[in-house]
């Protein structure tokens, strides 16, 4: 059972094994999407209203923010130490935390989907994923992986369970990550920089201030614990962690 949306300017696919009795899927269905709505209304930049249009206007301080604004914000504040400052919500006096919303909205809703009882699931956003349980088959669920030099073809297909995976690189939306330490667009080094980590707001928040790492950035992520690498650098070579073979098919 499968229903996809365009929310937050991207399409949003909830895959549910057919498992379950037909009533609740619909109703999950209904549920997660409602839920992508509300954030799409909180956290856009691009909506006058949204609270972090208020906060970037300095309207709102965090202190009267949201619960999930105040999530949100640990979570950046957090991501900027670990990366030493390859993250920044705040970029040319913009607040703008999308480097941690779409993969921690993922992960909420795959949150959802359990507390309804619905194990087997994948929620896919934009590229980025959260695989739980097992598919309609029974199998891990199967994630292709783009070739950034031909995103029409697929380079390596990984089989995941209770996992996320989040890609960073120009290859789609041209030149959009900047290293915010010297406030230049990331041209050298990785094409693509695939993470897999416990859940999709892992692997989204690090996968960008690692992709605007450079080459460094492939260390960076090898060294976190949890956290396993698929990376595509600008000469066509193809790097991963020893620990992504298990996901391999």
């Amino acid at each position: 059972m499968e229903r996809t949306e365009v929310i937050m300017d991207m399409p949003i696919t909830v895959s549910i094994s057919p498992i379950f009795g037909s009533d609740a899927p619909e109703e999950a269905f209904e549920a997660v999407f409602a839920y992508f709505r509300e954030i799409d209304e909180g956290f856009s930049p691009f909506k006058s209203g949204s609270e972090v249009s208020r906060m970037g206007r300095g309207e709102l301080v965090p202190e009267e923010a949201s619960p999930r604004m105040k999530e949100v914000l640990r979570i950046c504040d957090e991501t900027a130490a670990q990366t030493g400052g390859y993250f920044s919500a705040w970029y040319r006096g913009t607040f703008d935390p999308s480097g941690v919303v779409k993969g921690w909205a993922i992960r909420e809703a795959s949150r959802m989907l359990d507390e309804l009882g619905l194990f087997d699931h994948c929620i896919e956003a934009g590229g980025d994923m959260e695989a739980r349980g097992l598919n309609a088959e029974g199998l891990p669920w199967e994630i292709g992986i783009r070739n950034p030099f031909d995103p029409s073809t697929i380079i390596k297909v990984l089989r995941l369970s209770d996992r996320g995976i989040a890609t960073s690189g120009t290859y789609i939306r041209g030149r959009h990550i900047y290293n915010p330490k010297t406030g230049a667009p990331v041209v050298d080094g990785v094409a693509s920089l695939t993470v897999v980590g416990p859940d999709a707001c892992e692997a989204d928040r690090l996968s960008t201030p690692a992709f605007a790492m450079g080459e460094e950035g492939i260390g960076f992520l090898s060294s976190t614990p949890g956290i396993e690498v698929y990376a595509v650098v600008r000469d066509g070579m193809a790097l991963f962690t020893p620990g992504l073979a298990r996901y391999m098919e």
